[in-house]
């Protein structure tokens, strides 16, 4: 199992984003090299994200949740994250429900998850679990009250009998979400997400990737504050 490097949030005046610039829709990766980059993004993981237009748009179309916001929405945010992660909760806890009132809920932003489980067995089971909650359409209230029992990193708390119990708060069907669990239907999806984000040379969690109108791909390393992805959704949306 991967050692776990949490990204630590740094504070405003020294935000970690990084412009990396993949044509999402055009013909080539050069057409678009256009943008300076913000902060350092060591060069075998640009040569990763840069080597096919295809790695881009899997962000977004494979091994992800459904989406939470308007499909319409512009900009969609892509977290990479473990439910383990105590810089994953601190994001859920303190910067997330500010981009979901006035991005998600606005139609301005949708938001997609995408695990990358590097702390140890339970987070393999969280992220299937709430995988398992999707069958019946609780994704994302799955995915929340993770987050909200939430008790540190390889302590017990994402136990087999947790998950249940979870899945009992948000009115999941026990039988068909314990059948679920127990045939490991989704465990490709998990193991699919944890290769995407090897390949992006991803190395703590949470890490964000938002793709913008203006065919730009953006990435923002660890919990940031809420200040950051306001600032950069903001000049995204003005170049539509």
């Amino acid at each position: 199992m991967k050692v776990h490097l949490p990204s630590v949030g740094i504070g405003i005046g020294a935000i970690a984003v990084v412009i990396v610039v993949i044509s999402l829709f055009g013909p080539s990766f050069s057409n678009y090299m256009s943008h300076t980059s913000i902060g350092a993004l060591d060069n075998a993981t640009l040569q990763n994200v840069a080597s096919s237009q295809k790695v881009a748009m899997n962000l977004l179309t494979e091994n992800t949740s459904p989406v939470l916001g308007s499909n319409n929405a512009p900009i969609t945010m892509i977290e990479f994250g473990d439910y383990q992660c105590y810089y994953c909760n601190q994001f859920y806890h303190n910067t997330e429900p500010d981009i979901v009132k006035n991005y998600i809920d606005t139609g301005k932003v949708r938001m997609v998850f995408k695990d990358f489980v590097i702390i140890g067995q339970d987070s393999v089971n969280a992220a299937h679990a709430a995988h398992c909650a999707q069958e019946q359409g609780k994704f994302w209230q799955y995915h929340d009250v993770l987050y909200n029992n939430w008790a540190g990193e390889n302590t017990g708390w994402a136990s087999s009998s947790n998950l249940l119990k979870f899945a009992n708060n948000v009115g999941l069907n026990a039988t068909q979400f314990g059948q679920c669990m127990s045939e490991s239907r989704y465990i490709s999806t998990v193991q699919g997400s944890l290769s995407n984000a090897k390949d992006l040379g991803l190395t703590g969690t949470p890490d964000f990737f938002i793709l913008s109108p203006d065919k730009t791909v953006s990435k923002i390393v660890g919990a940031q504050p809420y200040e950051a992805f306001d600032e950069l959704f903001k000049s995204k949306l003005k170049s539509q």
